[in-house]
């Protein structure tokens, strides 16, 4: 595929994955989101589930291109589906911090505005306990914190400056853990349902199907290296 192609795939991708977030601007500006019963859930779903679908898909691209050689292109496109997930999962764990535990941005503005910076901080001071009695009392928290955190050591290790500093070897050993994320992002997904809702299953299944695809891959590659490998004669 020409540059140019890749040029345009990358730019429609942009948009594609920037239309969500693009949408939920809309929704806050024409008013619209106020009206929600809960704006509040409603942003924090938003921007968990976009960052499901996007973790998902850039896991998805590597089983999709071994299925024909004309897709190899599609690994140019990995990286940035995976730094939009983080870009969502960041937005989720912002939402919580921000809007869901109590920051008062009214009253820091106001304390800009009266030349008081330190109220930034304050407002941090009187959320950060019920942050910390959320993490150790509630599990999903616990684990939606763990996945976006390896999604943020996944997002600053993607550039190529980063990828040659590392070692080709130790970048992947560390982007195998983008596995361990998504299992993270699946059970925070489905702690935080209430009893007899069963919403994320079919992500569960969709993770299971690219879990099983990339073991498959694996026992596939060694079974030919073990079949090319020369056999050893026994001198006597």
């Amino acid at each position: 595929m020409s540059r140019r192609a890749i040029f345009v795939l990358k730019a429609v991708l942009h948009l594609l994955c920037l239309a969500p977030f693009l949408w939920l601007l809309r929704q806050y500006a024409s008013g619209a989101l106020a009206e929600n019963d809960d704006p509040v859930s409603f942003i924090t779903h938003f921007t968990g589930d976009w960052a499901v679908f996007l973790l998902l898909a850039s896991l998805a691209i590597t089983p999709v291109r071994r299925l024909s050689p004309k897709l190899a292109f599609l690994v140019r496109f990995r990286r940035m589906v995976g730094l939009y997930a983080f870009f969502y999962a960041t937005l989720h764990l912002a939402t919580y911090v921000f809007l869901f535990s109590g920051y008062d941005f009214a009253a820091v503005s106001e304390g800009l505005r009266a030349g008081h910076p330190g109220a930034i901080w304050e407002q941090w001071r009187l959320i950060w306990p019920g942050i910390v009695e959320d993490l150790q009392q509630r599990r999903f928290v616990q684990v939606g914190l763990f996945a976006w955190t390896i999604l943020l050591a996944l997002a600053v290790t993607s550039p190529a400056r980063v990828i040659r500093a590392m070692g080709g070897k130790n970048w992947q050993r560390l982007h195998w853990l983008v596995y361990v994320a998504a299992l993270a992002v699946v059970a925070h997904f489905w702690w935080q349902m209430k009893p007899g809702v069963y919403r994320p299953w079919k992500v569960t299944v969709v993770l299971a199907v690219l879990l099983l695809a990339r073991a498959a891959y694996v026992v596939m590659k060694r079974s030919r290296k073990s079949s090319r490998a020369p056999l050893r004669t026994t001198r006597v």
